[in-house]
């Protein structure tokens, strides 16, 4: 019979904080993600966020590995290697004596990062650990910057739907179902969702198909499944027709 795993996200966490809220270029430790909606459950990850000193992003993720190999081997580690946030870093690790999905998502930054990851709107409560500097705020949004933003967001998504959108029924014609499938999956449902989510959530309108299900109103959540879920060539072209649909009308077209 398999061992049953015991590490938990409660032991690992505990035992980062005892081990990284001692050194003095660790100025900060908190949790996001799933924690900082209040949805965590048997299936999430752990989402951590590490403010260190310049220069030392690197030594602490050593001392962070150090600290994750102390309570079991480390089997699996996936560093980003193009972070799209300038002075951080985002490494995942998965350890042997945890659960398969309690992977942990590490993002380590420095005071000069423009993200911090703590604005309540977009990343919720988050929950923090220890915080040693009164520089750490969540920045304030400015509403009407966003409004212009996702104003000028919506023009680019009706110029690639009218330029692109095509591109689906084309391969349909030729019977490519898989081309078909995935420029459906690529440009029709990712047009849909993104303008769906400017609408319905627009501090998440960058967020795709992330957290969708909590926040889009259930009716819609059931059909943006019916339209994914495809059996067939014709299925395709009918839920394709219906998404088209759908987006013509929410751009007025």
């Amino acid at each position: 019979m398999q061992q049953q795993k015991k590490l938990n996200r409660d032991i690992i966490i505990r035992k980062l904080v005892e081990a990284l809220k001692s050194l003095d270029y660790v100025k900060a430790l908190w949790e996001g993600g799933a924690a900082a909606f209040n949805r965590v459950d048997k299936w999430s990850d752990i989402d951590l966020y590490i403010l260190s000193d310049k220069n030392k992003i690197n030594q602490t993720l050593i001392e962070v590995e150090k600290v994750l190999s102390s309570l079991s081997p480390i089997i699996h580690k996936y560093k980003v290697l193009e972070s799209s946030y300038p002075n951080t870093s985002q490494t995942f690790y998965r350890l042997r004596d945890s659960s398969d999905y309690l992977i942990i998502d590490l993002v380590v930054l420095t005071k000069k990062s423009p993200e911090k990851f703590i604005d309540p709107e977009i990343h919720g409560d988050v929950l923090f650990y220890f915080n040693k500097t009164t520089e750490l705020e969540p920045a304030k949004i400015n509403e009407q910057d966003l409004e212009i933003k996702l104003e000028k967001r919506l023009k680019r998504l009706k110029t690639k739907f009218l330029m692109f959108n095509c591109f689906v029924q084309k391969e349909i014609n030729r019977k490519n179902y898989l081309e078909a499938l995935t420029l459906y999956q690529r440009i029709t449902l990712l047009i849909l969702i993104e303008v769906l989510r400017i609408k319905y959530t627009p501090f998440h309108h960058d967020f795709k198909i992330q957290y969708i299900s909590y926040e889009l109103p259930k009716k819609m959540v059931k059909k943006l499944e019916n339209l994914s879920f495809i059996s067939n060539g014709k299925d395709l072209q009918e839920k394709y027709h219906q998404a088209t649909k759908w987006i013509i009308k929410l751009f007025n077209l």
